[in-house]
């Protein structure tokens, strides 16, 4: 049923992996430019392929194992992003590159957290079937 709480964590997560990347910036340069997410190849698939899962996630509500590994998917996915953005960020040179810092660092960190609350709310639905079945 997609009229559930964890379709509401799970959308939020999209909107946070699939369309924020594109309208805001991961850091700003030097030079005052915007590097949005769009400027690089492994940042925009790895967002892609995040938010292709959680669509996929949203879509496979009558089986909520499947939903489950999907999900943990998409987090080890997103800690890979982080991951690399964080290598990013440390590897330049002081302020050779990077000047500051934007919150498209923060994006993967906030999907987990969605990723996780729905996670939650699908191991509670899948508690509550399997006690209705042992009544039967």
């Amino acid at each position: 049923m997609l009229q559930r709480i964890q379709t509401v964590y799970l959308a939020l997560a999209f909107i946070v992996s699939g369309i924020l990347p594109i309208f805001i910036s991961l850091w700003t340069t030097t030079a005052k430019v915007d590097v949005m997410a769009m400027h690089n190849l492994a940042y925009i698939s790895l967002f892609g392929i995040s938010a292709l899962l959680t669509l996929v996630s949203i879509f496979s509500y009558r089986n909520r194992q499947n939903q489950f590994v999907i999900n943990r998917l998409n987090m080890i996915l997103n800690f890979i992003l982080i991951g690399l953005l964080v290598y990013h960020s440390l590897t330049l040179s002081g302020e050779a590159q990077v000047s500051e810092k934007g919150i498209g660092m923060l994006l993967p960190i906030f999907s987990i957290v969605f990723l996780v609350l729905a996670n939650k709310a699908i191991k509670k639905d899948e508690d509550l079937v399997k006690s209705v079945d042992r009544i039967r």
